[in-house]
């Protein structure tokens, strides 16, 4: 299971070119803790808040963009209790246009479960001064393996989604406003059946307000949602909190 997700995050960096020119990059390494709201953990009756590190980090080449995390999760139960989860994504040029094609892998490992995601399809850039939408779709392969049945390996149908940033100043300070979103579609029930999930179609993102304090000290607060994923069925909600320091 890990070195499927290691080869596949390899393959989408791989395919980056040799050369290039480089644009602009960025990267950061934060504490966050997030707060399930009381409606999501009484009707789950398994989500529980945590506290989590992560790396993150991007950047633009001429050829188009790369981006990445990793997480380290349960940070306050000890060792024992950790969970990990990464992702990577580029987006390769097509020609001189604003048209991508896209790839991202997905992997979360904790005791008893682990589960990769795999997306390969096509991207659009919109952009201007201080903002830009991503939006993109593709096919989707998972693989899942819960202690508890025999998992699912296979094409999971469809997904789509995007990532959204606009920049603005206000009051002399710097604010800027994200957005990803990820939606499932087309699962197939052999997943469903064993996910926990029940529906064909799944949501799953965050909407977030952050302030630059400083030039490497960044604040935010996360809205975090979920429908039909993370294990179960309906409606999550969450609030995560977060401090960067920016490389």
């Amino acid at each position: 299971m890990k070195k499927i997700a290691l080869l596949s995050a390899a393959a989408l960096l791989a395919s980056a070119p040799a050369s290039a020119e480089y644009l602009y990059g960025f990267g950061n390494i934060s504490v966050n803790y997030l707060d399930w709201s009381k409606n999501t953990q009484d009707r789950t009756g398994f989500q529980e808040d945590f506290a989590y590190l992560e790396l993150e980090g991007g950047a633009g080449f001429d050829w188009g963009e790369v981006y990445g995390f990793f997480d380290l999760e349960n940070v306050q139960d000890g060792s024992d209790e950790l969970r990990t989860a990464y992702k990577g994504t580029i987006a390769y040029k097509i020609a001189d246009t604003d048209f991508r094609l896209y790839g991202q892998h997905y992997a979360t490992d904790s005791k008893g479960f682990a589960a990769n995601n795999t997306v390969l399809g096509g991207q659009y850039r919109f952009q201007g001064d201080g903002w830009f939408v991503t939006p993109w779709v593709g096919a989707h392969m998972t693989i899942t393996n819960p202690s508890w049945n025999d998992g699912f390996t296979g094409f999971n149908g469809g997904m789509f989604g995007w990532t959204a940033v606009y920049n603005f100043t206000a009051w002399d300070q710097k604010f800027w406003i994200s957005n990803w979103h990820e939606s499932e579609f087309a699962r197939k029930s052999d997943y469903t059946d064993v996910s926990g999930e029940t529906d064909d179609v799944s949501m799953n993102g965050a909407l977030a307000f952050w302030w630059d304090a400083t030039e490497h000290v960044t604040t935010g607060i996360q809205y975090r949602y979920a429908y039909n994923k993370l294990g179960t069925v309906g409606n999550q909600n969450a609030f995560i909190y977060s401090l960067r320091y920016n490389f």
